[in-house]
């Protein structure tokens, strides 16, 4: 209940005979503390700096209060702190703690943060890819498209054997009138269907595009453009495409073939399909009926569409398997089916069982790049999307794919020897971001007096250290 005399004050049950009251008069003190490991992090990669160069910034430089890598850095490290709005801003920008981020205590101006507000950041994400005359800060597409790639080179200290490639489409739910709006049959909602590329943890592109296209449509260049520059970095590393069977489409396999990249993706049944795959089907229900449990059979055999919707026949491994249906006595086939380019010669590791260690072991792994896109849209809002131009909506989406790769980063460099080495960016956040300081600022130096009793902190330390053992050799 809140006590009589003083509005600000908030109070609660008593303990003991002592009244127990709140009050958001505390002063320097954050809950971001932990936020200091993002800043050692940002300043072993170069994140925020490399992102600001890609802005053209078209004020006059002697006029302004906060420069295009300070804005660059609060939408980053806002969104990785759990900060999804920009309006939030206009009250983060008094928090010591940004500050600290943006490497700057002081405005030059009188009555003006440090950082900048909702205003100033939203004139930011309104600018436009050339500058106009209200709109004097544009960004350059192609060199942040470029930035993701760079930095996953950068993370690799010698070129890697062997590359798998992950694509995969979703939706963007919206609920406005944004430009490029479509109603998705699928997904049952009007939506964007942003195009996800990763290459395991690591984020390779994010594109947003309208709902109203094929899920594959502008694969093709993305990937042409992300594996020219990994080829001209590590012209020697093999590289798999993956995908499911929303990419086996003519245009993107034939590409891969004539560039050698190799391919494996899901490919839609049929009824030619399954007719293919009977006499497999009934063993695996012939099996079933004898053990009750889930039964499967594996053929490896050469396919195309009789209506030649390929320019040519392609490996295909069908799964012929039987499991419980609705009807628990009868059961029901699960016919499942994968096309692609992989064979002996370029995976070692295949047997002559090679068609079940292609589904179950090389296929089946791409479904954990889905829990990548859940950690950039649940955890870093990368679903966020709700201004009116697609242009606006698609820099959201980079700067939240820039706060995943951050706090993915901090997950490499310093969180492998802890219990968080495998954990999300949401609980990575919670566990080691989100911890209480007060916040002393003297003529030397600036103290975070963290909570003692942050059950983490020996975690924070270990971070730490590792953060300090990589700035050293970087």
């Amino acid at each position: 209940m809140l006590t009589e005399c003083n509005p600000n004050l908030f109070g609660f049950a008593p303990v003991g005979r002592r009244e127990v009251v709140g009050s958001f008069d505390g002063g320097s003190i954050t809950s971001d503390g932990g936020a200091l490991l993002l800043k050692q992090t940002d300043g072993i990669i170069g994140l925020t700096k490399r992102l600001a160069a890609c802005f053209h910034d078209r004020r006059s430089q002697e006029l302004i209060e906060h420069s295009v890598e300070t804005m660059v850095g609060q939408r980053v490290f806002g969104n990785a702190l759990g900060y999804e709005d920009i309006n939030d801003h206009d009250e983060l920008r008094h928090d010591p703690t940004q500050a600290v981020l943006a490497g700057k205590l002081e405005s030059k101006r009188a009555n003006c943060a440090p950082v900048a507000g909702k205003s100033t950041l939203n004139r930011l994400e309104l600018g436009r890819a050339e500058a106009t005359r209200y709109h004097k800060i544009s960004h350059d597409p192609a060199a942040i498209e470029s930035l993701f790639v760079t930095l996953f080179l950068e993370a690799h200290k010698t070129p890697p054997a062997e590359i798998t490639i992950d694509l995969d489409a979703t939706d963007d739910p919206l609920h406005g009138n944004q430009e490029g709006r479509f109603f998705h049959g699928y997904y049952d909602c009007f939506c964007y269907l942003p195009l996800y590329i990763f290459c395991g943890r690591h984020l390779l592109a994010a594109k947003l595009r309208p709902a109203n296209i094929d899920a594959a449509a502008g694969s093709v260049e993305e990937v042409a453009r992300i594996v020219t520059q990994i080829r001209t970095a590590w012209p020697d590393t093999r590289i798999i495409l993956r995908g499911d069977s929303g990419f086996a489409r003519e245009a993107l396999m034939a590409w891969c073939e004539a560039h050698g990249v190799y391919y494996i993706f899901g490919l839609a049944g049929n009824v030619r399909l399954v007719g293919d795959i009977a006499v497999e089907l009934a063993v695996a229900h012939h099996q079933w009926r004898h053990s009750g449990r889930p039964a499967r059979q594996f053929k490896d055999f050469t396919w195309r569409p009789r209506k030649k919707a390929w320019s040519r026949e392609r490996r295909v491994i069908a799964k012929a398997e039987w499991i419980e249906g609705a009807e628990r006595l009868k059961g029901a086939a699960n016919p499942r089916f994968v096309v692609t380019s992989l064979t002996e010669d370029i995976v070692p590791s295949l047997t002559k069982d090679n068609g079940c260690h292609l589904y179950e072991n090389i296929y089946c792994a791409r479904g954990e790049m889905e829990n990548r896109i859940k950690e950039c849209q649940l955890d870093l809002f990368a679903d966020r999307t709700s201004t009116r131009t697609m242009v606006a909506n698609q820099l959201r989406l980079w700067f939240a794919s820039m706060a995943y790769v951050l706090v993915n980063s901090t997950r490499r460099l310093a969180l492998q020897t802890t219990d968080l080495a495998d954990a999300t960016c949401g609980s990575i956040r919670r566990k080691l971001f989100k911890i209480g300081a007060v916040v002393t600022i003297s003529v030397r130096r600036i103290k975070f007096a963290m909570v003692s009793a942050c059950p983490y902190r020996d975690i924070f330390a270990t971070a730490y250290r590792a953060l300090c053992a990589a700035g050293d050799t970087s």
